[in-house]
């Protein structure tokens, strides 16, 4: 019987975004891909050091605690290495005890369409042209900001934070917006069509799997309330009020659940992050990424009109 992928939460991840490999990566661009692989061969055991996804991989993994079904998550890598460059990034997986056991290795190709083979609801890179073609295509992928945040081991914890307009929601609002350059125009018009949800956007299907997770660990601490929460999600957004009921009932809609919504209605977003202190960061513009990455690992969704895709007539 084949494995049922298509039941599973999968999240898809560069090597890069794994580890840190950026000496590496260096070497390639300095050097050429012969001086990278052989570097990869002659340092295959040499640990590599966490890289800003690790973090976030790690207690992504640890969910699989909360259910009886056999790995209901998934972390799959997907890397442009060669096979046997690859080695060194598998021997890592494990000397860090990650349970991960599907690698594809593909020698240059481009790794985003094989999202679907894996039936994954996201696809983390470093490479920030790839992840615009793939969003581009319709592939919910997002490019990792460098970040020297130190990590937590002790802590097992998953905080996520998401942006809502074109990351968890579509852009409609955000086309408003841009059309118009006025904000009362778009707190108008999201007053008018605020029981009226939004369509979803690229990461809606990971917070919809998420939201199963949620229920399991509430059930959880309900049952014990000794043990601590292994998932916490945060919605940090610029809406303020009134555009606020209008993300309520999109979120309703689309089956996704959120611990906490910070309406931030223009204050830095920076400003709440420090303190959430999340494992990733998602939003669509990096003038609100760029102030946070230091300190937050962050993720860019390069998606719709706050990216330069063109608005429709």
């Amino acid at each position: 019987m084949a494995y049922p992928i298509e039941k599973k939460l999968v999240v898809a991840v560069s090597s890069t975004v794994l580890f840190d490999l950026s000496h590496e990566h260096h070497i390639y661009q300095e050097q050429g891909l012969e001086a990278f692989r052989r570097y990869q061969r002659d340092h295959r055991q040499e640990l590599p050091k966490p890289g800003v996804g690790y973090p976030f991989i790690r207690r992504l993994l640890l969910l699989n605690r909360l259910s009886s079904e056999d790995h209901p998550v998934e972390v799959v890598v997907l890397s442009r290495y060669h096979a046997d460059d690859g080695m060194r990034v598998m021997d890592a997986v494990s000397e860090y005890g990650l349970d991960i056991t599907r690698a594809f290795f593909m020698a240059g190709r481009k790794p985003y369409p094989f999202m679907e083979a894996v039936n994954a609801s996201l696809y983390l890179s470093t490479n920030a042209e790839q992840v615009r073609e793939a969003v581009a295509l319709g592939y919910p992928a997002g490019y990792v900001l460098p970040c020297a945040a130190e990590d937590d081991d002790q802590d097992d914890q998953l905080r996520l934070a998401f942006d809502f307009d074109g990351v968890l929601a579509d852009d409609e609002a955000e086309q408003v917006y841009k059309k118009t350059n006025d904000l009362a125009q778009f707190r108008q018009h999201e007053l008018e069509n605020k029981d009226r949800p939004l369509g979803a956007g690229p990461l809606a299907p990971l917070l919809h799997r998420l939201s199963y997770f949620q229920q399991l660990d509430a059930r959880r601490v309900l049952e014990d309330p000794a043990k601590g929460r292994l998932l916490r999600v945060s919605i940090v957004t610029a809406r303020g009020a009134p555009a606020h009921e209008r993300l309520v009932h999109t979120l309703s809609a689309l089956g996704m659940e959120a611990d906490e919504v910070f309406l931030m209605g223009g204050i830095e977003k920076k400003r709440v992050l420090d303190i959430l202190k999340p494992h990733l960061f998602f939003d669509d513009q990096l003038v609100h990424l760029e102030p946070v990455a230091k300190s937050t690992p962050s993720v860019h969704i390069p998606f719709g009109v706050a990216n330069h895709l063109p608005l429709p007539d």
